[in-house]
């Protein structure tokens, strides 16, 4: 339970600064989107584009005129000031092969981690034009309007999602088609909107393993804001050490707790 003393005072600038940064992004990607844009393999073989690039130096200027003692973790442009107080995580195409191939679920992530723990968050999806915004102390919104998680749901009747199964190897594999065995369907392909699918209650699992900082400080808030719960395999809160971009984090994100608890049970095996 969140507390008026854990709210931050400034948390209402913090997410209103964060929605004009996905509304600087969103044009410059959409006019890319669908162009038969190239692309480069960056040194994990991951993608990237220009419209990649761009989008992040539009939203990096922005926090920089207007919060400059505050820091900046991006995937495109690593980290400037780590050590302060308040650090801004970026991914500004999060998806970037669907996005590059024309599939509209790929999305724009901005998250906020004050003193280690994500404070607020932006999912907006350019290409459908939704948005989902959580903060501390704040419900959820998904288009302006407030969401929660589905409750109640046992695990053998639960719908689970993840971007592939291509990103589970060994006996992360193994643990995953455990979970997937367990649960009554499962689906792929959502990038990063499969989470606020789970804001909305229209899943109930997403679980995810090879993430950095930036594919999922963003989603804390969203999850947490909407009554969800969101955690490594281990059911240990998820990390931001700036600069940290190796591909090593798993996630699994539920609708409450008591389904949480359960797949964790599995995954953490």
């Amino acid at each position: 339970m969140t507390g008026a003393a854990d709210i931050p005072a400034d948390i209402d600038d913090i997410l209103d600064l964060a929605g004009r940064l996905a509304d600087a992004a969103r044009p410059g990607i959409l006019a890319k989107f669908r162009s038969g844009i190239g692309h480069i393999a960056k040194g994990d073989e991951s993608p990237v584009t220009e419209a990649d690039r761009a989008a992040e130096r539009a939203m990096r200027d922005m926090i920089e005129a207007e919060r400059p003692s505050d820091g900046i973790f991006g995937e495109e442009f690593g980290v400037t000031n780590p050590d302060a107080d308040t650090v801004w995580i970026l991914d500004p195409i999060d998806g970037t092969k669907a996005f590059i191939t024309g599939k509209p679920i790929f999305g724009i992530l901005i998250g906020v981690v004050r003193q280690g723990k994500a404070i607020a968050g932006v999912t907006d999806g350019p290409a459908t034009s939704d948005r989902w915004v959580g903060g501390t102390g704040r419900p959820t919104l998904f288009n302006g309007a407030p969401v929660e998680t589905r409750k109640g749901v046992k695990l053998e009747d639960a719908w689970l999602t993840a971007t592939s199964p291509e990103m589970f190897a060994g006996d992360h594999k193994t643990r995953f088609e455990a979970l997937m065995a367990a649960t009554q369907y499962t689906t792929f392909g959502n990038e990063c909107q499969g989470y606020g699918q789970l804001s909305c209650g229209w899943v109930d699992l997403v679980c995810e393993d090879t993430l950095a900082p930036y594919d999922y400080a963003a989603l804390i808030p969203i999850i947490e804001g909407a009554g969800g719960i969101i955690t490594d395999w281990q059911g240990n809160p998820l990390t931001f050490a700036a600069g940290e971009d190796d591909k090593t984090h798993s996630v699994i994100a539920a609708g409450d707790r008591t389904l949480h608890k359960a797949a964790v049970d599995i995954l953490s095996g």
